[in-house]
């Protein structure tokens, strides 16, 4: 039997404009896309990397939700920065979130094409494993 596959919008323009879902979901499993620390109602970028990684997360949130997960049931991310001292700074704040969930990371270096992001994460959720 092949598991059903289900794309998660959150309305972005970026969305339909790029081809793609801010996430993925097929059996119990979630693949949410790469995501910025947009505050997508404001349309702005925080200055601060953690605070981004803040707003990552609540952007996170609403497929998680809307999948039946939470953000306990991620089990790995993949962690992209503009540069290795932005690193330094986002990794404490991914710690005090995911400090008892303790998914895999990769961090990666990289440019954007996004003005002012300095963080990107993707994530992949088991859909009832954190609970």
């Amino acid at each position: 039997m092949v598991a059903k596959r289900e794309n998660i919008s959150s309305g972005s323009k970026f969305e339909e404009a790029f081809g793609y879902s801010r996430a993925v979901k097929v059996g119990d499993m979630l693949f949410i896309s790469g995501t910025i620390g947009m505050d997508y109602t404001t349309g702005t970028v925080p200055e601060d990397p953690a605070a981004q990684v803040r707003q990552i997360i609540a952007n996170f949130e609403p497929a998680l939700r809307e999948a039946g997960a939470s953000l306990k049931d991620i089990v790995q991310i993949t962690t992209y920065v503009t540069t290795p001292e932005i690193f330094q700074e986002v990794g404490p704040e991914l710690g005090r979130i995911f400090g008892d969930v303790r998914p895999t990371n990769a961090a990666l270096v990289v440019a954007f094409p996004v003005p002012d992001v300095k963080v990107e994460i993707a994530a992949t959720a088991v859909i009832g494993c954190g609970t």
